[in-house]
């Protein structure tokens, strides 16, 4: 499991770590610099005090203590030895004079020559003293800092803790909301880095709560609209198991048949909605609609229905390249439930016109019918689930248009209702923004 108090601790520390290897490092090349220049200038005093002393005569020249760290090699013009040579470093004849390195036995040394009067002089120091000398300096340099690693780590851990407590504070916050409490999260002082969390979060919870709430209406809704038929199919049954002849029981089996289609229909669009509605358990694949074809194939799926009726059903008008992104299974759902009512309303030898096309708006879809129409007051109303307008008679659910309404909504679209041409039946219309017009037009009329 990821930890982000963890991954900080462990990433801090290591750059810490790292920038201390990093300053050793270069504290040790600036003091080994440093020191070099130092043993420099004392290999220079060194020789300049040797030729002096020899240039004297002052006798002969003492052997060195142990631990002594130079070699000296002194020789005269023709190559003769006159003073000490460390018997265990073989100093290479004087080429030039001044500083420079040489490869020994003993591994690199460091040589100044000096020449004078026909006198040579050669200190050396191995480059190991100066390196040692060096990493001392520099381990005293950089030690307390290594040393306060572990502090460091601590003061890391706490300041972490401390920058992470807001995390677990909004924790607790959101821990405590259950679904029948969801007030929004206190955003007072938050860190910037934390608002933008919370922010999202108390706009997600009204809209939580708005869907818990629907979802409640909505089971209550259905088991009241589902008791009544069912509580009808329970009757109807009674009815044909008592019936006395077959005609009764005719009878009254055709009315248990008619209980029950209403019932199926009801059961249907209540499922429907359920998968519709936001926080539907559908699974919402989008991809690209072609409108008219769309139409075309609601069109022939309804005409048995349109003709048991006598209604004449038929695409209208139809307009190539109508594609759109969205969900097909919804879309279809959607001009179904606008067939259907139409088809529902419209009283027989009546019409049903269904059509696709552009406008400068976008995409549209568009039910014609030739049915009783909707009062412009309760052009509103119609849209909620189970509304039924007063005195209408016919077999219905309430949930077709609510159907329409919350696919629409998903997809940007706009649903309208108005009076036909003649001021005679109903126009259900729903526009696609953002589609631009195109001039290919082909007229079509399919007779159901």
């Amino acid at each position: 499991m990821t930890s982000i108090r963890r991954e900080l601790l462990l990433t801090l520390v290591w750059v810490i770590a790292i920038a201390v290897c990093i300053a050793a490092f270069v504290v040790f090349y600036r003091v080994r610099a440093q020191t070099g220049e130092v043993l420099d200038y004392q290999l220079r005093q060194m020789a300049l005090a040797l030729l002096d002393e020899t240039m004297q005569g002052f006798g002969a020249f003492k052997q060195p203590p142990l631990g002594f760290d130079y070699a000296i090699q002194i020789t005269s013009e023709d190559g003769l030895e006159l003073r000490y040579t460390r018997s265990r470093v073989e100093l290479p004849a004087l080429s030039a004079t001044g500083y420079a390195e040489i490869e020994t036995g003993e591994g690199p040394w460091r040589v100044y020559a000096l020449r004078s009067r026909g006198v040579a002089v050669q200190v050396a120091q191995p480059m190991r003293v100066r390196d040692e000398l060096a990493a001392r300096a520099a381990w005293r340099t950089v030690a307390p800092f290594v040393l306060l690693l572990p502090l460091l780590a601590l003061l890391v851990w706490i300041a972490v803790t401390r920058g992470l407590r807001p995390l677990e504070t909004v924790a607790s916050a959101v821990k405590a909301r259950t679904p029948s409490s969801l007030e929004p999260l206190p955003e007072e002082r938050l860190p910037e880095e934390i608002r933008p969390v919370v922010t999202a979060l108390n706009d997600l919870l009204p809209r939580l709560a708005r869907a818990l709430e629907m979802q409640r209406a909505f089971i209550a809704d259905a088991a009241h609209e589902l008791r009544t038929p069912l509580t009808a199919v329970r009757l109807q049954l009674q009815l044909a198991e008592r019936a006395q002849d077959e005609r009764e029981r005719a009878a009254a089996l055709a009315s248990l048949r008619d209980g029950l289609d209403r019932t199926t229909h009801l059961v249907e669009q209540l499922l429907t909605l359920a998968r519709e509605e936001p926080g539907g358990a559908a699974v919402r694949e989008r991809g690209d609609v072609d409108l008219a074809a769309l139409a075309a194939e609601v069109v022939s799926s309804l005409s048995p229905f349109a003709e048991s009726k006598s209604i004449d059903l038929g695409l209208a008008r139809s307009e190539a390249g109508l594609v759109l992104r969205g969900e097909g299974e919804a879309l279809r759902a959607l001009l179904s439930n606008l067939v259907d009512n139409a088809l529902r309303y419209t009283p027989r030898g009546g019409r049903v016109d269904v059509s696709a096309f552009r406008v400068p708006e976008g995409l549209v879809i568009e039910v014609h019918d030739t049915g009783p129409g909707i009062p412009p007051e309760e052009r509103t109303r119609v849209f909620d689930r189970f509304y039924r307008r007063a005195g209408a008679d016919l077999p219905g659910s309430g949930l077709g248009l609510a159907i329409v309404k919350s696919v629409a909504e998903r997809h940007g679209a706009t649903v309208t209702l108005d009076d036909g041409p003649d001021g005679h039946g109903l126009i259900a219309r729903v526009v696609f923004a953002g589609a631009t017009p195109h001039p290919t037009l082909s007229p079509a009329r399919g007779e159901g």
